[in-house]
């Protein structure tokens, strides 16, 4: 039994199942503070290598320290599964030896995406500690340029002259040492060690031992290059369903394999890149982080704010008689600035996904572009019926009410092509829609909709 299973979630968080127990965490706690190495082997020994990464997060820096002094169990698998910022810190508190031997079960792709991100000096430490061929293999995919495939492959690969049968495929398994541990298709090549199909395990074990492997090879089968992004490798894998897929260099020969996990794992990354910049806290944000770290990644993007908050406050100064006059419009006016800040978000949301699924292109952006305005006319229409009873019922303004409906529509119509528009455009520059977005779409709201309410109340009411 999993020690999960001996530690039952806590009343009140049956929502967590899937969470580390509080009662683990206490004991974790506990068996630091008493310096107990064994009883902290014997908790953390069950645990999935995930798990355990969620634990060291969890804890504080003395405490992460004092656990790594005293637990004996690291291995690879824990590592890869750290945020990036926090696996520096990990690697430098263990022994070289604990280092070398956890490094040395891992796959070539993990060790890659466990070292491209560390300073030099670890890297070394990292590699000094693999055999020879891994460590070449390794060197050699970090000379690929960043978020590639030859990046995202592994070098070991299941291959097969594609002129065999199943009968010599599975003799050549049941003999081959160095198997990976875990691979979905058997890559057939011709003498030049090109890629010619692949064949799954599944198709392999279920047919005649004179069944030649050509003759099995699934229509699934494409290849990547070695320089090809990362994001259109995981796009590619989503979009047709592909499990893995060779890789190949310049001649178009076979150099390395990228599976299903790796590319799924670059799809998540993205994603959480994209709600990091939208909430403009930096991509490399983590809980674990230091209280000054912190502040540096999202002190830039409050200043951006800053400033562009200045500019709808020096719309709002350009009306400041108007104002003075009616009184009203100071308790009003943040409504219409909220409301289309609301409705610019909820286009630019949109508009973010879809251009990262790859479902917002040149043949629909018009299409798109239409319906969002009019949503947000139809939206504005609705809000605004509501805004012109609120004007004549609680100021008594029949004129007013009339005043803030028709900013209303206007703001709303603004914010839905200002939230699809923006990151359409920025797209188009090579910015990244999801990391300015949101600051240019909050500013055209506020100031056109502070511009459209005092405009329009200088002109009816005054």
């Amino acid at each position: 039994m999993s020690e999960l299973q001996d530690h039952p979630v806590p009343d009140g968080e049956e929502g967590d199942e899937f969470a580390l127990p509080q009662k683990l965490f206490d004991e974790i706690l506990d068996a630091i503070e008493t310096a107990d190495a064994p009883r902290i082997d014997a908790i953390l020994e069950p645990l999935h290598a995930a798990d355990i990464a969620d634990l060291l997060e969890q804890l504080d820096f003395r405490d992460r320290r004092s656990l790594l002094g005293l637990w004996t169990g690291m291995d690879g698998e824990v590592l890869s599964e750290l945020d990036d910022n926090l696996r520096e810190e990990v690697i430098n508190e263990l022994p070289a030896d604990q280092l070398a031997e956890a490094v040395r079960e891992l796959e070539s792709d993990d060790v890659v995406d466990l070292v491209e991100d560390l300073e030099s000096a670890q890297q070394d430490a990292v590699l000094r500690a693999l055999d020879a061929p891994g460590r070449i293999a390794v060197e050699k995919a970090l000379a690929y340029p960043e978020y590639s495939a030859g990046r995202l492959m592994q070098v070991e690969i299941v291959r097969m002259p594609e002129d065999w049968n199943v009968g010599q495929a599975i003799d050549f398994m049941r003999g081959e040492e160095n198997l990976p541990d875990q691979f979905y298709h058997v890559v057939l090549v011709d003498v030049r060690l090109k890629p010619r199909g692949y064949v799954t395990l599944g198709r392999v074990l279920s047919h005649p031992r004179e069944m030649p492997l050509k003759d099995l090879a699934e229509e699934s089968f494409r290849t990547f290059h070695v320089e090809d992004k990362q994001g259109d490798v995981a796009y590619a894998f989503n979009q047709y369903h592909l499990i893995s897929a060779p890789v190949v260099d310049d001649e178009e020969r076979l150099v390395g394999v990228i599976t299903i996990d790796d590319a799924m794992e670059v799809l998540d990354e993205e994603a959480e890149e994209d709600i990091l910049r939208l909430a403009g806290v930096g991509i490399e944000s983590e809980i674990s982080d230091s209280t000054w770290g912190t502040v540096k990644q999202r002190l830039p993007w409050l200043a951006v704010n800053l400033l562009t908050a200045i500019i709808a406050s020096v719309v709002i100064s350009l009306f400041d008689e108007t104002i003075a006059a009616v009184v009203a419009l100071a308790i009003l006016m943040p409504i219409v600035a909220s409301m289309g800040g609301n409705a610019g978000t909820q286009s630019l949301t949109v508009a973010v996904r879809a251009i990262a699924t790859r479902d917002l292109t040149g043949s629909n952006v018009w299409r798109v572009l239409r319906r969002e305005m009019i949503v947000g006319l139809f939206n504005g229409v609705v809000f605004a019926a509501v805004m012109a009873a609120v004007g004549i019922v609680w100021f008594g303004s029949p004129a007013l009410g009339g005043v803030i409906a028709a900013a209303m529509v206007i703001n709303l119509v603004v914010a839905g092509l200002a939230g699809m528009g923006i990151p359409v455009l920025l797209d188009k520059l090579g910015v990244d829609p999801a990391l300015a977005s949101g600051t240019f779409v909050t500013t055209v709201t506020d100031v056109v909709g502070f511009f459209a309410f005092l405009g329009l109340a200088a002109m009816v009411l005054l």
